[in-house]
């Protein structure tokens, strides 16, 4: 038996007696012959070189410094808004009534249709009302007749009376008569007034021009003045939306106010933005035109009502719509990107880079949202260098490589609540 030609494998060869070496047979360093103690520095070793090599996040060299994202914090104004559910309402709801007694005849309008100030809408049976406006006209010309047979005996007994020809009684009752026929013919003739305006009341018009709703009695209904309402038309231009402004909502707005934190508009006439169910903004803008001075016991809150143009009926009552007050100002307002703000166990922080190019932890106290922008209320100052990207790799005290331009979050005016 011979060993292999290297000398460093105790195998056997085949070669005895001049047969030929096996060539199956590997003559190497082999694992199973290493020492069980060494396999875990041989292990250590292979991770070492690995690693070495590997990149924490696609191109940093592990032991390198942190690659970070920072914005240098300039204070300036910015326009904020406060967002509130709202619900469209027309601005003049007319109720369509019946003014006399009778039975509907004939319904004039199609349901749901816009009609115009001045439109019939419905006709009640006006035979009886023109049979009683005739009556009243022949109770009127009987009236003044009577008035004028009163007036010959009155013109009849005063000259008799200054000749002493008949009692002061008799020409005392003559003008008492013609007084009292003279007032029979004013009655008379109120009452043809009346019958007129009640024969005129047969046909229902709309005072206001609007989108008509449908019709609640039917033709052959009889209407009676506890059951008189036929429909309703709603104005439609302009439009109010209605929302509400809770109590606590309302001081936090006056105490913001009172600090400088918020300067609100002259007058408190603020702009009235209308965002539509589906997002889109509602091309027209509106004015606060009334506000509720006292508290809803229900619901805790005040009621604002705003005023827009509809001129294309695009809003319809009973909308729901966001409302946006815009008007409000933060001065010298501090943002940073959502992304920059982290929570931790004493509250929310940031990281800043220091004149040395550190990174540095600074706790800070955080105000409302302005769309992806946080306030900052207190922590920063104006010329901090802020990271909004890279902060999980940081500790305090290390050096970090910033890979982008400065720059500032813009201050967009919408979505913030105050």
């Amino acid at each position: 038996m011979r060993t292999c030609p290297q000398g460093s494998c105790p195998h056997p060869t085949n070669n005895i007696k001049g047969q030929p070496v096996d060539l199956n047979h590997r003559c190497h360093f082999s694992l199973h012959r290493t020492p069980v103690s060494l396999i875990p520095l041989l292990v250590v070793a292979l991770l070492s070189y690995t690693l070495t090599g590997c990149s924490d996040d696609g191109g940093e060299i592990r032991g390198g410094a942190p690659q970070v994202t920072v914005i240098k914090i300039e204070p300036k104004d910015t326009p904020v808004s406060a967002e509130f559910v709202g619900k469209t309402a027309s601005s003049r709801r007319v109720e369509i009534r019946s003014r006399v007694e009778g039975f509907l005849d004939k319904r004039v309008y199609t349901e749901g249709a816009m009609v115009e100030a001045g439109d019939v809408l419905f006709i009640m049976d006006t035979k009886p009302f023109e049979a009683n406006l005739q009556a009243s006209k022949a109770e009127l010309e009987q009236q003044e007749a009577r008035k004028a047979t009163a007036l010959i005996n009155l013109n009849r007994m005063r000259p008799l009376a200054k000749k002493k020809a008949v009692a002061q009684k008799e020409l005392d009752d003559a003008e008492g008569t013609y007084r009292e026929a003279a007032a029979a013919v004013e009655q008379a003739r109120a009452n043809v007034v009346q019958a007129e305006l009640n024969l005129g009341y047969c046909t229902i018009t709309t005072p206001v021009s609007g989108l008509s709703s449908y019709a609640v009695m039917r033709e052959g209904a009889f209407i009676g003045m506890q059951d008189s309402l036929l429909t309703y038309v709603a104005q439609l231009d302009p439009m109010w939306i209605e929302f509400s402004v809770s109590e606590n909502q309302m001081f936090k707005t006056q105490n913001d106010a009172d600090k400088g934190i918020l300067l609100l508009p002259e007058g408190h006439s603020y702009e009235v933005e209308v965002v539509l169910a589906d997002g889109s903004i509602y091309p027209h803008t509106g004015m606060i035109t009334f506000a509720d001075a006292s508290l809803s016991e229900e619901t805790g809150t005040f009621l604002i009502r705003a005023e827009v143009a509809n001129p294309n009926n695009l809003l319809r009552p009973g909308q729901f719509v966001r409302a946006n007050l815009k008007g409000a100002i933060r001065p010298n307002a501090i943002l940073v990107p959502q992304g920059a703000v982290q929570q931790g166990a004493k509250g929310s922080f940031v990281w800043v880079i220091d004149a040395e190019g550190k990174a540095e932890f600074r706790p800070v106290s955080v105000g409302p949202w302005q769309e992806k922008d946080w306030f900052i209320e207190q922590g920063l100052k104006a010329g901090d260098t802020v990271v909004v990207n890279g902060a999980l790799k940081l500790r305090a005290g290390v050096p970090v490589q910033i890979t982008q331009p400065e720059s500032q979050p813009s201050a967009d005016a919408a979505g913030s609540n105050n």
